[in-house]
């Protein structure tokens, strides 16, 4: 079922209805707009792997992902019941959250007709109670979700734009710890950003500092001293 999420993202990207919801190569496209297919992707990337490229063929392609910077958590019981509790989520995505989807989504991105629109916004969650079936399920399902505002909206055309997130301080050659410590994030996600960058060739292997791989920006891409 689609979300108020969905929905509102839709029409903040199409304000003609006529041009949501249309058929393009056997391809269900949530938007149409001056001749661009706007996807709105609230799950993973990987969801997009075949559709995108099959559509790139022929169109100019829009993929909209929304992280939400801010949330707020509503749980009920039941559908429809009475809150019992609210509290603000204590995850707050950036964008460099963007690269645990890029993983999925490195065989598609970057392409000369593909744009991707990451929107840090705040949101709301509807959670429904219900019986944990395994030891590591979740106690609860989530019923809606909403769009309250969006903080930014940051457009990605090229392997040049995500390099460009990397901290400005690393030095020349730098490990993923660099890239943690530098950007204030876990070690497995400084691992994500440079499989990614690596595979767009936007950052190379330079060596290694005992067991750790050294990284170093492509020569194109390297920031003036």
């Amino acid at each position: 079922m689609e979300t108020t999420l969905h929905r509102q993202l839709k029409e903040f990207y199409c304000g003609d209805a006529l041009a949501r919801e249309v058929w393009v190569q056997d391809y269900r496209i949530d938007a149409v707009v001056a001749g661009e297919l706007i996807e709105i992707q609230l799950a993973s990337l990987s969801a997009l792997r075949k559709k995108v490229p099959a559509l790139l063929r022929e169109h100019p392609v829009v993929v909209v992902k929304p992280l939400a910077a801010h949330k707020t958590i509503f749980r009920r019981d039941r559908k429809n019941g009475p809150v019992t509790s609210r509290r603000v989520s204590p995850r707050h995505e950036t964008l460099l959250d963007l690269f645990q989807e890029l993983v999925h989504f490195v065989d598609v991105f970057p392409h000369p007709r593909l744009r991707l629109e990451v929107l840090l916004t705040e949101q709301e969650e509807d959670r429904i109670r219900r019986v944990r079936r395994r030891r590591r399920s979740k106690d609860y399902r989530i019923e809606d979700r909403r769009l309250i505002g969006i903080h930014s909206r940051h457009v990605l055309k090229t392997a040049e734009d995500l390099v460009q997130l990397l901290p400005d301080d690393l030095p020349e050659q730098f490990t993923t710890a660099d890239v943690a410590r530098a950007a204030e994030i876990p070690r497995w996600l400084a691992q994500k950003m440079a499989y990614c960058l690596r595979r767009m060739e936007a950052i190379t292997l330079s060596g290694k500092r005992s067991n750790a791989l050294l990284y170093s920006r492509s020569q194109g891409n390297r920031r003036a001293a």
